[in-house]
């Protein structure tokens, strides 16, 4: 599985039977996507920043619900969450995604806002490799979202949905949530991720670079 960031909450996940998948595909956060060719879309909630469908060329299906599908071969879960810490009242739900290939587990928990619990650590079980948001407001901050990274293991951790220089979104730097996980895990930079290349067994915080002009 290679896995490349679009920005924001949007990655771009490549199967090694080609099939292609795009997490929560966005808009209007003060800079725009790439357009992306895809297969399929996960979306975790149906916000302006999340839900840019038109942004994707291409697709087949968009999933957009809990359940468990089988997309040649491939085990996708979608496990219903919460978008804020009152049980959806302040911005409703949200899914969390897991996707399966080879015994590597790819969890995307999308806008998760729920503070983190051993019920729902439960549910989503297995994490080798975790996108995280952790810029607050809208999401978990960067505590909150350690506390995941703490009690799911993952070897492999992706940091989204934090401000960048364009962004205009009220949400916090990446800054604050490396500044309290790199205490726990390594961290480096990378373009793209790709699980055959890599070594799996070496925990660390892998912050990619936003692709531009289709790289």
């Amino acid at each position: 599985m290679k896995i490349e960031y679009y920005g924001h909450s949007c990655f771009l996940l490549t199967a090694k039977n080609g099939l292609r998948f795009v997490t929560d595909p966005f808009t209007g956060v003060g800079y725009e996507m790439e357009k992306v060719r895809a297969d399929y879309i996960l979306c975790s909630h149906g916000h302006f920043d999340h839900a840019y469908f038109a942004g994707v060329q291409g697709a087949e299906s968009i999933f957009s619900a809990a359940g468990e599908w089988n997309v040649d071969g491939m085990k996708i879960r979608g496990i219903a969450t919460y978008h804020d810490d009152a049980k959806g009242a302040k911005r409703g739900g949200n899914i969390v995604y897991c996707f399966e290939e080879d015994n590597t587990v790819f969890c995307h928990m999308g806008d998760i806002g729920q503070p983190c619990s051993a019920e729902l650590v439960s549910k989503i079980g297995k994490a080798d490799l975790l996108c995280v948001p952790v810029g607050g407001t809208y999401t978990v901050d960067a505590a909150g979202a350690l506390a995941y990274v703490q009690a799911l293991n993952p070897k492999k951790v992706f940091p989204m949905h934090y401000r960048t220089r364009e962004c205009t979104l009220d949400i916090a730097p990446l800054s604050e949530f490396l500044r309290l996980a790199e205490e726990k895990m390594q961290v480096r930079c990378a373009y793209s991720y790709d699980t055959e290349r890599e070594d799996d067994t070496k925990e660390e915080i892998i912050v990619l670079e936003r692709q531009y002009n289709g790289r």
